[in-house]
């Protein structure tokens, strides 16, 4: 009698196998992958894409303390080592203090209690009068400025050159200043700005935005920067008591 050919193919194991050995292979790749992402944006822009198709969000929220949520809820907190460590926002904290924020629509935000809205006005070297670039500036950001209680900064710097061994500092705070007092006049006059609301700071030449040797970037540093703070002038008028004083009660009829 003669036997029938065993069936071709594979035994149903190597098919398993050879999933498991393809995942694998893609895990390893992954992770080699991400050891060599230099940029935040790219990494971030990763982990969210693998949170998403793992169901981080739905999953998480079904097994977080406390009150049930629904399971289509979102959970905010990024604890990762990218952009939301960087910004600690898994605390409620904001983007680093620096000249040129992280965001790209960021100007200006400086050291100190200061909010994102402002804007940065160039001059030349020993130039304290506003061009036509400068004034367009702005008359583009008055919009986000007029009509608050907080107070405006106004805080103007110098090139780096008026730093240098032998000049007197009182020349680079005073250009810094009479920078500081135009851009101050152009608010008053053009946009009504209260001068109560007006800060005036000069940082000189020790500030600079740049301190690489690019010519191009070292044009920079003569500037004047005007940006919002957290301050209000109510709160800087007078002492707590002083200003509970000057609140008008309403009458009784």
């Amino acid at each position: 009698m003669i036997e029938d050919d065993p069936p071709m193919g594979v035994p149903e194991w190597v098919v398993t196998f050879g999933d498991m050995m393809s995942l694998l292979l893609t895990f390893f790749i992954m992770l080699v992958s991400m050891s060599e992402i230099k940029e935040e944006e790219k990494y971030q822009a990763m982990v969210e894409s693998i949170q998403k198709q793992f169901g981080h969000q739905l999953s998480i929220a079904s097994v977080s303390p406390g009150d049930s949520r629904p399971r289509d809820s979102e959970f905010r907190i990024m604890s990762t080592m990218g952009r939301a460590k960087k910004k600690d926002t898994h605390r409620g904290g904001t983007p680093e203090k620096a000249p040129v924020g992280e965001e790209p629509r960021v100007r200006i935000i400086r050291p100190g209690s200061s909010t994102a809205i402002g804007t940065v006005l160039f001059f030349t070297n020993d130039g304290y009068e506003l061009d036509a670039e400068n004034k367009a500036a702005l008359d583009r950001q008055i919009s986000e400025m007029v009509g608050k209680p907080q107070k405006i900064e106004i805080r103007g710097h110098t090139s780096q050159q008026l730093a240098l061994p032998g000049t007197p500092p009182q020349k680079a705070m005073d250009l810094s200043y009479r920078r500081c007092r135009v851009v101050m006049q152009y608010l008053i006059d053009q946009h009504q700005m209260p001068p109560e609301r007006l800060r005036l700071s000069s940082a000189g030449a020790w500030e600079p935005m740049f301190l690489s040797g690019d010519i191009e970037k070292s044009k920079l540093n003569p500037r004047v920067e005007v940006f919002l703070l957290d301050e209000t002038v109510d709160t800087l008028t007078g002492t707590d008591a002083e200003r509970k004083e000057m609140i008008v009660q309403p009458s009784d009829g």
